[in-house]
C-alpha cells in the first residue's frame, strides 16, 4: 500500500506529496517513467512500468521514437498508460551519472515532465527519483534538485492544471534522502 509520508500545499492549491510506494500502481493521470533516450524499457522503473503495462507502451514508445528521434531532458515523450491505473505515460531522460552538468539535466526532465503533464490538461502526476538507480545520480543530491525543481515550477506556475505531485519512491534510503530534502526546502 502506498504511504503518503509529508506534504507540501502551494498558495495555488496545488500539493507535492512524498509517496512510498510503487509509482506502476499509482492512480494518477500520469506517470513518470525514468527512461533511456531510446525508450527501450529494459531495466529498472522502465523495466517494472512496462511490464506491469502491458506491450502497449513499448510499441507505442518504438514509434515515437521511430517519429520523433531519441528523447532528450528538454523533450519528453508520452504514451498511453497501457493497462496501467494511470491512463498516460510521461518519459523522461535523465542524466547517468559522470556525463556532466547533470544538476541542469535532471531539472530540465522535472520540468518537461511537469509542462507536459500541464499541456494535457492533467490535474495529477506521479514522479519516480528519476536517475537514482542504474543512472548513478546520488540520491541526496537527486532529492535536492528535483524538488527544487517542482518548487520553481510551481512557484512560476501558479495557474497549472496540477492539483498534486506525487514524488513516488521505492525503497527507505530514497524516502529518508527525500525526506531530508523536503523538510530543507519546506522547514516545519
Amino acid at each position: 500500500m502506498d504511504t503518503a509520508s509529508i506534504s507540501h500545499t502551494f498558495p495555488s492549491g496545488a500539493t507535492i506529496r512524498l509517496v512510498q510506494g510503487d509509482i506502476t500502481a499509482a492512480e494518477v493521470g500520469a506517470i513518470v517513467n525514468a527512461a533511456n533516450a531510446h525508450l527501450q524499457h529494459g531495466g529498472g522503473v522502465a523495466a517494472a512500468i512496462s511490464r506491469r503495462g502491458g506491450p502497449a507502451i513499448q510499441q507505442e514508445s518504438d514509434a515515437w521514437v521511430r517519429q520523433h528521434g531519441p528523447i532528450t531532458a528538454d523533450r519528453p515523450a508520452l504514451t498511453s498508460g497501457g493497462s496501467l491505473r494511470s491512463r498516460l505515460v510521461i518519459h523522461v531522460v535523465g542524466p547517468v551519472w559522470g556525463e556532466g552538468d547533470e544538476d541542469a539535466k535532471l531539472s530540465r526532465a522535472v520540468a518537461g515532465a511537469l509542462e507536459l503533464a500541464d499541456s494535457h490538461h492533467l490535474p495529477t502526476l506521479a514522479l519516480p527519483a528519476v536517475s537514482t538507480g542504474i543512472f548513478g545520480f546520488p540520491k541526496d543530491r537527486a532529492a535536492d534538485v528535483i524538488l527544487g525543481a517542482l518548487s520553481a515550477y510551481f512557484d512560476r506556475h501558479p495557474d497549472t492544471s496540477l492539483r498534486r505531485v506525487d514524488v513516488t519512491l521505492y525503497d527507505g534510503p530514497t524516502v529518508q534522502a527525500f525526506t531530508r530534502a523536503f523538510h530543507q526546502i519546506w522547514p516545519g
